[in-house]
């Protein structure tokens, strides 16, 4: 390491630890270093969000690299220039020069460049006999060369995050219009369902979203919104087909034969003989078992709306209960629940579960009441209203109760779980999550 190069600023400004580390980096880089000392700037205003400068110190920057004559930052060159305060104005469009010293501060912080000052502060340099620098004091550009890839790598970054965003927003868009369309056409055509209640969900998700919102933001109001889309499209489709199999059933039934010759069913009632010998009158219909399950969860979805309609699996419907919010998303909604599950974490729908039954014990929540609201709600969804609770502890008298009343309030059609997750991932604001 060349310590020989290393220098303390001039008068009353102090040497700090980061000033001697950031020219101890600079003394270490190869001899052969080499990069454009554009393409390292054009870096540097991608990662500025990075390390922590303003594009007015960028503004700086781009007149201090201007008086450097390469087009490339080579090793083996001083890389110190030495414009005065007066000239880094004029090539800075008129900055003030008080403005350009708090700017050239904020970058030599930075790390971006090192003072190498004078006896005297002044900035100049000692020529040979042959007109060649032999001496210069100024700002060494040398910190930039040894970090140019790092900075590479910060604005590969950044650049990634921004398109990540913008994939995301799009898909928000996206989905934002496939609810309402959908939405707009099951009111038109008058499907069964509490569809004003999908309307409440859709603004209760975007009730509080902010002009410009964070990535979390965004990743959580998407979530939300593809969950009500699939419910929307679920409860659709059970209808489509309940349609479709109300409509083939007397088809069906004229095309039916009977293989026993016997037999005297030739009406919707027949007699079937009981054990204990007495006739009994017994509905006939040629609907089969899958069909008449999806009629009957399609009129409960209709009476009990978005809150109590189940989940689609192939043909058959299986369990009660809404679809699982997404894990990740409940974990952000409740940061507590994550200290009860294995090892403080939670990974797994199994170890939310877990923690709720922890939970439910301390909250001193019956079984009875948490076997009630896993029957309406599913046992997924059950373990988030009592993460919920957990959350808001302090503000609920009894939990008990309250989850009763919950359970109650869905069977009527008067709660979904959607917006009481939005609400309370607006109450934490932005953080991480602890899913596994």
């Amino acid at each position: 390491m060349q310590l020989d190069h290393i220098t303390t600023p001039f008068g009353r400004r102090t040497m700090t630890y980061a000033m001697l580390a950031d020219q101890m980096t600079a003394a270490e880089i190869d001899e052969d270093a080499c990069a454009d000392k554009w393409k390292i700037y054009q870096a540097l205003c991608e990662a500025r969000p990075r390390l922590g400068i303003t594009d007015r110190a960028l503004a700086v920057l781009s007149a201090l690299i201007s008086f450097y004559p390469k087009s490339e930052l080579a090793a083996g060159d001083s890389l110190i220039v030495f414009p005065s305060n007066a000239q880094l104005s004029r090539r800075a469009n008129g900055m003030a020069e008080q403005t350009i010293r708090r700017h050239l501060a904020v970058l030599v912080s930075a790390g971006l460049v090192t003072r190498k000052d004078s006896a005297n502060g002044k900035r100049f340099a000692r020529r040979g006999r042959a007109g060649e620098i032999d001496e210069a004091f100024g700002f060494s550009l040398k910190p930039l060369l040894a970090r140019a890839g790092e900075i590479a790598q910060l604005a590969a970054e950044v650049e990634a995050e921004r398109l990540h965003m913008r994939r995301m927003k799009e898909r928000l868009t996206i989905c934002r219009r496939d609810v309402l369309k959908l939405i707009e056409t099951a009111l038109e055509e008058g499907a069964e369902g509490d569809w004003l209640a999908a309307q409440d969900e859709y603004r209760a998700i975007f009730a509080d979203y902010p002009r410009k919102p964070a990535l979390e933001m965004v990743t959580a109001a998407l979530e939300a919104l593809e969950f009500l889309r699939e419910n929307i499209l679920n409860q659709l489709e059970i209808q489509l087909k309940t349609t479709k199999a109300s409509g083939n059933a007397p088809e069906n039934e004229r095309h039916k034969q009977n293989s026993n010759p016997d037999s005297t069913i030739e009406s919707e009632l027949r007699l079937e003989t009981s054990e204990g010998g007495n006739p009994q009158p017994i509905e006939h219909t040629s609907e089969e078992p899958a069909v008449r399950e999806i009629k009957s969860a399609a009129a409960g979805m209709g009476q009990g709306g978005m809150a109590g309609q189940s989940r689609a699996q192939g043909e058959n419907l299986a369990g009660a209960g809404q679809k699982p919010f997404p894990l990740g998303m409940v974990l952000s909604a409740c940061r507590e629940i994550s200290d009860y599950g294995p090892g403080g974490a939670i990974s797994s729908w199994r170890d939310l579960m877990g923690a709720a039954v922890v939970v439910r014990s301390m909250l001193g929540v019956s079984p009875s009441a948490y076997e009630e609201a896993c029957a309406v709600f599913g046992p997924e969804n059950a373990a988030t209203i009592i993460a919920c609770i957990l959350e808001r502890a302090g503000h609920i008298n009894s939990a008990g109760g309250y989850l009763r009343d919950l359970t109650s309030r869905a069977e009527r059609g008067e709660f979904s779980l959607g917006p009481m997750l939005m609400a309370q991932i607006r109450a934490n604001g932005p953080g991480e999550r602890r899913a596994g």
